[in-house]
């Protein structure tokens, strides 16, 4: 089933809660009035609020550009941090760099932490490579770390783990090409969400980019594990590109809403530029692409292109922060729902 956004918000009426980043929010305004909701699947209609993070304004900024935004509240499970919000994101060209920033609204302002980047590159003993990039930070409520998942080449995606969110000790390779299809070349920009998948015997989700070698395209796979550390994985795309009619889909978010379970992605600007919602079903067996889930406007600073979404709230109004503009040129934007 394919629902166009516009016949979706003719008929869009209910109200509901939400759940993204393995963080439970309500959608609901100032004082607890309920907010509208007209994107697929009963979510809020975000809207561009402002630009919070442009590499040109940072003092680290190696390449002049910044991808895949990562937002935690941190003011309630970290002693003494430096802001109620960490902000993690990083340049993507050579030689990237994990990189924070802190705030105490996630409509900003946000602070660069002033000894960036907080992952690099090298990291003796366990690896040396070109870049490390797209931070997805996920709070392990158990164990009071947060856990760092990156990549490190394009083919590797990696896990690091904190107590104060700043200084990280490296915990192990989680997702390589070499756990997909054969011929598989890319495995990376993933997210890793707490939920439960009984059938599995699973307790963590992961979602994220993958390409063969022999295509020039990008579809989104998925993993599953019980411990956040060893991960198996569908060797068949979660959501293939042409079945949402797209050259490339990458930047996949886990969203759930009165116990459905949705993935959220971006398209390539060829494709649309905008970020789209499928239906995955709490067993992740359902396939209800349900078409645009955020829209890219094509005034800067999104210039057609909105991409890699993450998800928050804060004093109870959501928001979505993403990359804003052409890719690897774009800046941090956020939208309020």
């Amino acid at each position: 089933m394919t629902l166009d956004r516009r016949s979706f918000l003719r008929t869009a009426t209910a109200a509901s809660a939400a759940t993204a980043g393995g963080a439970l929010f309500a959608l609901t305004g100032p004082g607890g009035a309920a907010t509208a909701l007209a994107a697929p699947g009963g979510f809020p209609d975000y809207r561009y609020v402002r630009t919070l993070l442009t590499a040109d304004q940072l003092a680290y900024n190696p390449t002049g550009e910044i991808i895949f935004p990562c937002v935690r509240g941190v003011y309630d499970r970290l002693n003494a941090p430096l802001g109620r919000y960490y902000l993690y994101y990083a340049p993507h060209d050579k030689p990237g760099g994990i990189c924070l920033a802190y705030g105490d609204s996630l409509e900003g302002p946000f602070t660069e932490y002033p000894c960036n980047p907080i992952v690099s590159r090298d990291w003796a003993p366990h690896y040396s490579v070109s870049h490390v990039s797209s931070p997805h930070v996920m709070w392990h409520a158990q164990r009071r770390e947060l856990w760092l998942y990156f990549h490190g080449e394009n083919n590797t995606t990696r896990l690091a783990r904190s107590t104060d969110g700043i200084r990280f000790g490296y915990d192990k390779t989680v997702l390589t090409t070499a756990m997909l299809p054969k011929g598989t070349a890319e495995s990376s920009y993933a997210r890793v969400f707490p939920y439960d998948l009984p059938g599995r015997g699973a307790r963590y989700v992961m979602v994220f980019m993958r390409r063969h070698s022999t295509e020039d395209h990008r579809d989104i796979g998925w993993g599953w594990s019980a411990d956040g550390r060893d991960w198996e994985f569908d060797q068949e795309p979660l959501i293939h590109h042409a079945d949402v009619g797209a050259a490339n889909l990458s930047g996949p978010h886990l969203l759930e809403r009165n116990g459905r379970t949705y993935v959220v992605y971006h398209t390539d600007k060829e494709s649309g530029g905008d970020i789209r919602i499928t239906e995955v079903g709490a067993d992740f067996s359902r396939r209800d692409h349900l078409g645009v889930f955020y829209d890219s406007g094509t005034a800067p600073p999104e210039s057609g292109r909105a991409a890699a979404p993450a998800f928050g709230t804060d004093r109870g109004v959501p928001y979505m922060i993403y990359e804003a503009g052409d890719r690897l040129a774009g800046s941090i934007a956020v939208a309020r729902g």
